[in-house]
């Protein structure tokens, strides 16, 4: 094993066994992600379907196959048909109107069920899609989303204003996983709040003070990017 792998499974061993790793390999080689799936990732996260991900997963072959897949980046139109064939879940859905283009494009392909993720621009930053913060406004896109037959809502995801001291992130991260809360006694009907994706890797650990039971991080185990 090298770096890599001791890298994650430092990290591993130092959060929570409930809160699940989200290895984000955008830009890394397949060689990368091999090595560390071989040392224990089970969730592997990519930020473009393709070409990106879409060659890597092919690439890796069996021990591609052997982990969930995840988009944690913005899904195209154009893309949604490449996606189903790749990914265990979609963490960015931010509108209703892109969950019923996934249903339909599911629907096509003779997909069941899709598994999602609202995504919450917990900021209000006009240069980032999302829902609001509010539960009114993301109760409501639940109830039109329930409607659709092939999607399901497990739960929340943010990405929160990028700040170098991760303290400033927290009001951030407690705004939305205050949300994540109060939507889980809304009991609707097809949707489960049961994950909350928060944190990187200088945020990871604020956000899971804030109740985060999924990270999302890259440098902190492969390094830096080149």
């Amino acid at each position: 094993m090298g770096i890599i792998a001791d890298n994650y499974k430092r990290l591993r061993d130092s959060i929570p066994p409930e809160v699940t790793i989200v290895v984000a390999s955008k830009t890394r080689t397949p060689e990368e992600i091999e090595e560390v799936i071989s040392a224990g990732a089970t969730d592997i996260g990519e930020n473009y379907v393709y070409p990106e991900a879409f060659n890597k997963y092919n690439l890796l072959r069996e021990k591609g196959h052997s982990v969930r897949w995840h988009l944690i980046g913005h899904l195209q139109k154009n893309k949604i048909n490449k996606a189903l064939s790749i990914f265990d879940l979609i963490q960015t859905v931010e509108s209703a109107v892109k969950a019923e283009h996934i249903d339909k494009r599911a629907e096509g392909i003779g997909k069941s069920i899709i598994p999602v993720l609202l995504e919450i621009n917990s900021g209000r930053e006009k240069a980032k899609t999302g829902f609001p913060p509010d539960c009114s406004i993301v109760e409501e896109a639940i109830k039109e989303i329930e409607r659709l037959n092939h999607i399901r809502i497990k739960g929340l995801m943010t990405m929160g204003p990028i700040f170098g001291d991760p303290e400033d992130a927290r009001p951030y991260f407690k705004t939305t996983g205050e949300l994540f809360e109060e939507l889980k006694g809304i009991e609707p009907l097809n949707a489960r709040m049961e994950i909350l994706s928060m944190g990187m890797s200088n945020s990871y650990q604020v956000a899971i003070e804030e109740r985060s039971n999924m990270v999302r991080i890259g440098s902190l185990i492969f390094g830096g990017r080149t």
